[in-house]
């Protein structure tokens, strides 16, 4: 979903950063608004601002939505079968109290019920099964996104539209408003004024010419559906049809609904759907609802959002239309078992922009747009799993759920490689026990540990359930050991981190030398560790991370230093009194730096101390030495290394 009108122009900025990078997307580059091993989940409770009765089983809804716009008004009818488990009393559903019910009808008998405190409660007969019809009208009060809204558009044109996500679905309908319960159905009636058109999930079965000027839309979605995912869109529309072929004989409408006046503007982007379709198909597996349709609705949306089949949407850019399309598999065919989970829907499909820039413009595109989303993921308060699911902000913060958690992906690409990465998508996406079902994180680390060989329980742990990245300090020094061989010793420290305490990852580190680039990975998982290599010819340059698969950090606002060990030529040279000694240290170490004469006596020492990693100067003073030459030497640790120096009187 992207859908903040308030963090437009946060976002903006990242266009601006890119022209300033030289990134050569800059004009389409839009992050979607916003919306170790086995770990104690007892902190971690599902929290709904609501009750929602776990005593039925939701199988299928039928929306009739009578929809009037002068003046505003809804008559609804809606229907709904399932099952009843433990035997309750009584069972019900989720319905704002702003809205009125006429009548209830309970496995064909009309029924009593109350309504107060957004529930309607129905008094249930004998049987394991239901099917109940309610009749509803009112004006919705809108929550959260929208949920229900009377719009009108920049032409003057009234547009109705619903946007029920996360928490909204019951200010329209009656409804379990949880998307842990998926209908394994539902239709979508609209009646309408006859110059509108209604549009919804699935495929348009009919229109019906009615003898008051109206028409009615019946649309019939034949896939599982969670009940915020059902929509509708109401406007003058033209349509513009297009069609996804994925096989010789077989092929998909495209379908986008659009305002007359600004459906041939738009015709070349919304064209760039079925290249977007062909992409997620080959990088996902098929388009999951390929029976029916998918396809754009425009509306009065600061941004999108991914009805399944069906996106609403309000800001037309390639970024936006890849995010929602991405959804379709990632949020609709499996969908976030709780809005904990959100990063599943927001962090892949904020992935999948990615994945599409990668394919449509190249590597470098897609390291450019990468970095963009990790300027976001740095700003991240608090865990990706959102403890907190009682405020809708905190859900679809924008650089948590949507932009660190598609960077968490980015990153186990780079953990297990590319061919595996993909693999574990496309095996998410075809698992029996969660296709057109739902999942949380554990889901889905299954899954990788599994198509990877992998155990990934610290990658999960720390990149899901931790918070803040790591800060890296990277000390390196070489020393020859025969024929053109060098042996290189590295130490990273992390700077240290409240949960987890520091960060595990496996890393690549490339040494330039003399005879090329040589690319070694570690696993660094200490908060101050050591590292030593073997490399052909002397080493110029130390690289680490060097194809920025790492959200990471330098130490403070200095770079991140790179120090060898190396003693300097002393300056002035020649001197008279005094001179500066220059040195380096890559590690904590006991430091002796001593002067001697041509004869090799020891005259002098000027340290003899542990010091910490990095760059020092020392005065040394020959006031009381005769003028000559003078050698001085560097001890520390492993490393030795003698200068000469000319004392002249």
């Amino acid at each position: 979903m992207g859908k903040r009108i308030s963090c437009i122009l946060t976002y903006l900025l990242i266009a601006i950063l890119c022209v300033m990078s030289g990134g050569n997307l800059c004009s389409q580059t839009y992050l979607n608004i916003s919306k170790f091993e086995k770990r104690n989940l007892m902190s971690f409770k599902s929290t709904l601002p609501y009750e929602i009765d776990t005593c039925i089983d939701v199988k299928y809804y039928r929306l009739f939505t009578d929809i009037r716009t002068n003046p505003k008004f809804l008559y609804g009818e809606t229907t709904i079968n399932g099952l009843i488990l433990n035997n309750p009393d009584s069972v019900f559903f989720n319905f704002s109290t702003i809205m009125t019910v006429d009548s209830v009808i309970f496995n064909g008998v009309k029924t009593g019920f109350s309504h107060a405190e957004n529930k309607l409660k129905i008094k249930k007969a004998a049987g394991n099964s239901f099917s109940v019809i309610i009749y509803y009208k009112g004006i919705p009060s809108p929550t959260g996104f929208g949920s229900f809204v009377f719009d009108l558009n920049s032409y003057g044109n009234s547009v109705v539209w619903s946007l029920s996500e996360p928490y909204g679905a019951s200010d329209w309908f009656p409804c379990k408003n949880t998307p842990e319960d998926k209908a394994d159905s539902s239709d979508v009636w609209i009646k309408c004024s006859g110059q509108f058109t209604g549009v919804s999930n699935g495929l348009l079965k009919e229109t019906a010419n009615n003898t008051d000027s109206t028409k009615t839309f019946k649309w019939k979605n034949s896939y599982p559906i969670a009940g915020y995912l059902i929509s509708v869109s109401v406007t003058k529309y033209s349509l513009h049809t297009n069609y996804f072929r994925y096989s010789f004989s077989d092929s998909m409408p495209v379908t986008h609904y659009i305002y007359p006046e600004e459906i041939d503007t738009l015709k070349p982007l919304l064209d760039k759907t079925v290249d977007m379709l062909r992409i997620f198909s080959n990088r996902f597996g098929l388009y999951p609802f390929i029976n029916e349709k998918y396809g754009h609705s425009q509306a009065e949306i600061g941004g999108a959002m991914e009805h399944q089949t069906s996106t609403s949407i309000g800001v037309f850019n390639e970024d936006i239309i890849a995010h929602e399309l991405g959804h379709q598999w990632f949020g609709d065919k499996i969908t976030c078992r709780n809005w904990h989970n959100i990063w599943l829907n927001e962090g892949f499909a904020t992935y999948s922009e990615c994945v599409y820039i990668e394919d449509a413009y190249g590597k470098d595109a897609y390291n450019n747009y990468v970095n963009s989303k990790m300027f976001f993921a740095k700003k991240a308060i608090g865990s990706i799993y959102v403890q907190d699911i009682t405020s809708i902000g905190n859900i679809f913060d924008g650089n948590r759920s949507y932009a660190k958690g598609g960077v968490v992906l980015h990153m186990l690409r780079g953990v297990v490689g590319d061919t595996v990465f993909f693999n574990i998508l496309k095996s998410y996406v075809s698992d029996t026990s969660l296709a057109y079902g739902t999942a949380v994180t554990e889901d889905f680390q299954k899954i990788a540990e599994r198509v990877s060989g992998m155990q990934l329980g610290y990658f999960f742990s720390e990149w899901i359930y931790g918070q803040n990245y790591p800060v890296y300090r990277i000390n390196w020094y070489y020393q020859e050991k025969a024929n053109d061989i060098f042996g290189v010793f590295l130490t990273i420290t992390q700077k240290q981190n409240t949960n987890p305490q520091y960060f595990t990852m496996p890393v690549d580190i490339k040494i330039n030398t003399s005879y090329g680039d040589t690319v070694f990975r570690i696993f660094n998982n200490a908060l101050i560790q050591s590292f030593n290599f073997e490399i052909k010819g002397k080493p110029s340059l130390i690289t680490f991370d060097p194809e920025n698969k790492i959200l990471k950090d330098k130490n403070g606002d200095d770079p991140v230093e790179i120090v060898s060990y190396k003693l300097n030529q002393n300056y002035p040279n020649p001197f008279n009194p005094a001179t500066t000694i220059s040195y380096e240290i890559a590690t904590n170490v006991h430091v002796k730096i001593s002067v001697y004469d041509i004869l090799g006596k020891k005259h002098s020492v000027l340290i003899n101390e542990k010091q910490r990693a990095g760059k020092y100067n020392i005065v040394f003073s020959g006031r009381n030495f005769a003028s000559g030459v003078y050698f001085y030497k560097i001890e520390a640790g492993d490393y030795s290394e003698t200068k000469k120096m000319l004392l002249i009187r």
